[in-house]
Formats: structure tokens, sequence, C-alpha cells
């Protein structure tokens, strides 16, 4: 059975990633990509779907001894756990180094004092667990072939295999230093180089170190900081400059549920916020790499935007089941690829037009093709923002008036009237200003309760909804506006779990509500950063600092957050680790700052 999702570490290279737990397994890996099939996905079923457990040697009929200890070394991606033991201390260090050539995954272990027994168990299992590899020696090395696949198994130690698994048995001494290696490579094509450890070693500390130290951040919550940075530069497909969600499948919103969906994808929305907040922190590269990115995915069809494409740009994100996989806990089904690809969400024109605003106001190269970008957005817009869309959450019910989808449709016009006016690009000035007030004047006649003092989910609805939070945030109105501060009041009334985080909207349990599925879920993490945001921006700078700092208390002992919280089973749920959890972590951090409104 997998662990808790906070129970696992990420680490990566930039094109995939893996979840290791806190026994040492790692239960979750696609090769070679973030999108590629799995070749361990016991997180989403029972060890016959692949697994690599690798730490101190226990009984069969005991469960594997977790790590005393673990952390990442210094501010990088490369994890160190300790097992404290009866007969010593021993050491794993799990990384992947930066692609340069193959893709790796390489475990160290070390010998720290006593004379420890170890064990590696090594279940190669393709296609999200449901191939069976061929398992053979060649040239003195293990490889594990099954179809256009092939990986790869180096170690010093001796190898055996009983019950289709690779098994080394072994023992280390202070001093000792044995490192396993697999490798991924088409099958068609020669052997991979065999790998290097110790230097891949250095030479990934020396490429966080100085990634790292591009940082422009230096502010009290700088830890907090440079893990989220360090995260969204792992889920960021370098040879593209796309950048997935998150780097897993199916992962719950709602334990024993059916809210599992695949966030291995580049959401415009969640890779704009993205960038803005490396643009705010000094990383300019990224941002460069994703407007690219964006540019090629759009291509010259920016009518038909959508909501998400593949790491490469890819349009096509068909959705299936994979019904031989039961799920994180029984969650079912497992899911890859994604039916919302499809939706029409017109706040992503917002969302790409702000990101395009930030980066030409930071300074980021003139790109002549992406202000020609923003200028067809809008044109589209012109006739397409009275439609009703699915809206922010990607809802699979009925379309509505979603007054987040309005007000995005307003700030996509204000800041491309902003880049007309700057000189940097043409267009009809005096009609877009029109257009700007005329969306305006319907969101604050169509989507306000006057009784209630509050903005509503949609026109003409009760519900409130947590995207409304961002209206100030957006430029919409000012904070003091006394309709902003009656929706963020609404919203901590309605919308607040009993332990004061923030839940998207209304969910109706066993009854399909709002987004057309039956269930419930846990508190969304951004939306309640959010509300830090808001309630710093409207003077209530100690209430937002107490949620803010709560909200990191939630982060698992690396740092990491998942999509959202369950206040009841207090516990992390949804895919992990979240872009758009750590993404609001870095925005608020950045405000409370600079409005000094921390601790100590």
């Amino acid at each position: 059975m997998a662990g808790r999702i906070e129970d696992y570490a990420l680490i990566g290279d930039m094109q995939t990633a893996a979840l290791v737990c806190r026994d040492g397994t790692v239960d979750w890996l696609c090769l070679p990509r973030f999108d590629s099939h799995a070749i361990f996905a016991g997180l989403l079923g029972t060890e016959e779907h692949g697994f690599w457990r690798l730490g101190p040697a226990y009984a069969s009929d005991q469960e594997p001894p977790t790590a005393a200890r673990r952390g990442y070394r210094g501010d990088s991606l490369i994890l160190e756990s300790e097992w404290d033991t009866q007969r010593g201390t021993v050491r794993v260090t799990d990384f992947m180094p930066p692609r340069d050539g193959a893709p790796q995954l390489i475990r160290i272990v070390e010998g720290v004092s006593g004379r420890v027994p170890m064990r590696s168990a090594l279940r190669m299992r393709f296609s999200y667990g449901r191939v069976v590899p061929w398992v053979h020696k060649h040239e003195g090395r293990t490889v594990a072939v099954a179809g256009p696949d092939s990986v790869w198994f180096d170690t010093s130690a001796e190898t055996y295999g009983k019950s289709l698994t690779t098994y080394a048995d072994f023992t280390v001494a202070p001093g000792d230093r044995i490192a396993f290696t697999i490798s991924w490579e088409p099958s068609h094509k020669e052997p991979p180089p065999l790998p290097e450890p110790e230097q891949s070693l250095e030479a990934t500390e020396d490429f966080w170190r100085e990634w790292v130290d591009h940082c422009t951040y230096h502010g009290p919550y700088r830890e907090a900081v440079i893990r989220s940075l360090i995260t969204l530069k792992a889920l960021t497909y370098a040879p593209t400059g796309g950048i997935v969600a998150a780097p897993t499948t199916s992962l719950p919103e709602d334990i024993g549920g059916v809210r599992n969906w695949d966030y291995r994808y580049t959401w415009l929305r969640d890779a704009a916020i993205t960038l803005s907040s490396l643009l705010r922190t000094g990383y300019r590269e990224e941002a460069r790499a994703w407007r690219e990115w964006l540019l090629r995915a759009v291509a010259g069809d920016p009518e038909n935007l959508q909501i998400m494409y593949g790491i490469a740009g890819e349009r096509e994100l068909g959705e299936a089941e994979l019904d031989w996989l039961p799920g994180y806990e029984s969650s079912g089904p497992v899911r890859v690829g994604n039916g919302a690809a499809h939706q029409l969400q017109l706040d992503v024109y917002g969302e790409v037009t702000e990101a395009l605003h930030l980066a030409h106001m930071t300074g980021l190269a003139r790109n002549d093709y992406a202000s020609l970008l923003q200028l067809k957005l809008i044109r589209y817009l012109e006739g397409h923002w009275q439609e009703p869309d699915e809206g922010i959450w990607e809802v699979r019910g009925p379309r509505r008036h979603f007054v987040h989808s309005k007000v995005m449709a307003w700030v996509a016009v204000d800041r491309t009237i902003k880049l007309i006016e700057s000189g940097d690009a043409d267009g009809p000035l005096e009609r877009w200003k029109e257009l700007r007030d005329d969306i305006h004047r319907d969101v604050c006649e169509k989507g306000y309760d006057k009784e209630r003092n509050t903005f509503t989910q949609s026109y003409g609805s009760k519900e409130l909804d947590a995207s409304l939070l961002l209206i100030p945030q957006m430029g919409f109105l000012p904070p003091d506006d006394k309709r902003v501060i009656g929706t963020i009041e609404a919203i901590q009334r309605e919308l607040s779990t009993p332990d004061g985080f923030i839940l998207r909207y209304p969910t109706e349990g066993d009854n399909a509500g709002v987004d057309g599925l039956p269930g419930d879920e846990g508190a969304f993490l951004a939306c309640s950063f959010w509300m830090a945001d808001d309630l710093a921006m409207i003077g209530r700078v100690d209430e937002a600092r107490k949620l803010f700092e709560k909200l990191l208390s939630l982060r698992n002992d690396l740092g990491l957050l998942a999509e959202e919280w369950d206040p009841h089973l207090q516990r992390q749920v949804g895919n992990f680790p979240q872009a758009f959890s750590h993404v609001p972590l870095i925005d608020t951090a950045l405000r409370l700052t600079a409005s000094g409104a921390y601790g100590g």
C-alpha cells in the first residue's frame, strides 16, 4: 500500500520526476517524460504495478522501516534519508542528474556507523504496471525490455532474480558507498553509457547551487520560497519550457472518490502564474522559455486557444481510464489524458495576457509575435466574452457565466490597453476602452448580490467562489471597495473550514453539484493563500500573517504541498507536488514581506 501523499519526496531532472516514500520506495516514475507511461506505478496500485525499495533489510512479516531523518541537501533536489537500526546507521542519497543523454535515477548507499544489512528490491512494470518486461543480462548489465522501452540497471552489488523482481542483498560499514542506477533508452538503440554516480552527484549539486543563486528574494520566508521555486523548476520541462501542473495523475481530491485527474500537462493558467512568480524572484530565462513555448503551442490559431497542452505543445490529450489499476487508496478511476483540454475557459485569456504584460513590464526582451498574439486574443474576446464557459475550476456540469471568467476577460483587455498606450503595439484603443468599461459594468451589475454585499460565483447564483478573491489582486476593484471587503468576509463565513482554510466552492456530497461531480473535496490551498493576500491588502495584516504561517505548517517535512488539504482526515490530498499551491505561497510571501507583516 502506498504511503500518505505527504510521505513522498520529489526528485527530478527537469524532464520527468520520481516520488520517493519515507521507507525508501520509489512508487512513481514515468520515463522518459513527465507524461510517459510509468515504470513504477505502485502509487496508484500495489507492488505488482512496479516499485523500487532501497533501505535496511527487514523480515518478510514486517513493514519496511521508515527513515528516521530525511531532507534535501541544502538548496537542491538531492534527497538524503537516514535510518537508525540496531546494527548501525545508514544513509541513502537519491537524485536525478539534469539530463545530458539518458535519463537516470541514481541511489547511493553510504554506511554511517556499525554494519547495516541492506536490500534493494526492483520490480519494473511498463505501461503503468500492466506489462512485465523481459529482464536479462547484457554484457554484465541488467536490462529490462518491453516494446519501445529499455531500462538498464547498474550496480557493483551482486544481484539476483526472484518472483519477477531483481534483488541485491549487501552490508555497509562506515565509509562504504554503493551506487545503484537505472537509465532509460529506446529499446532499438545501443545501451546507454555506464553511469558515473559520484561525478553526477557533484554536477547535480553544482547545478542547483548555481540556479538558486539567481533568486532575488531575501526576506524572512526565504526557506519556503526557495523550496517552492526549486519545485517549480523541477516541474518545468527543460527542452521546451512547458510547465506541468504536477508530476502525477489521479491522486484523489476526495479519498475513495472519483475526483482523480491527470495533471502532467501544461495548463496555460498554471504556467502563466508560475511565470509571474519566477519573474518576480529573478528568473528571466525560465520566463523567456515559457513565452517561447506559448507562442509555439498557440501557433497561428489563438481563436482555438486550449486551456492546456502537452509539455511540447501537443493539442490532443484524450482522456482514458486504466482499469487494471485500483487507484490510490481505492480512489478510482485512474485517468490518463485530460478531457478538459477542449473546454471553454475565458479566464485563460486574462491569465496569459497578464503574464505577457508582466514579462513586458519587467524588461523581458520584446517579442513582436507575443504582442501580436495578445492583440489576437483580445479580438477573439470581443466576440466571445459574453458567452458562458466552464470556468477556472473546469466544471463538468453546464456552462455558466462565471464572474471570475468575466473579471479575467476584463484583465486581458486592460493589460492590452496598457500595451498599446506604452507604444509597443497598435490597436483600436478607444474601442477597447469601451469594451473594458462594458465588461466591468456587466460584472458589477450581474455578478454582485447587493443584499449580501458580495460577488457571487456566476450571474444569478447565490453560491460563492474563492476565485472571487482575485478581484482586488487583478486590479478590477480597489481593496478598500466595500464590495471587495464584503466578498472577502462572505467567503470567510461560507467557504471556510473549521481550521480556517478556504474551499473553492460548495460541493454537494453524493449529489452532483455545480461541477457536475459527486463527492466533496478538501480546502484548495491556492484559495487559502489568496485569502491571506486579500487580508493583507485590506489592512488585516496580522490575520494574513497568521493564516499564511498556518498554511506553511501544512507542508510536509520537505516543504512540499499537494493541491488540497482534507480538514477531516488532516492530510494532503490531490496531485503532488502541485504548482498551483507553490506559486501563491511565493506570491503571499512577497506581499507580506513588502508590508512588513511577518513574525520575529
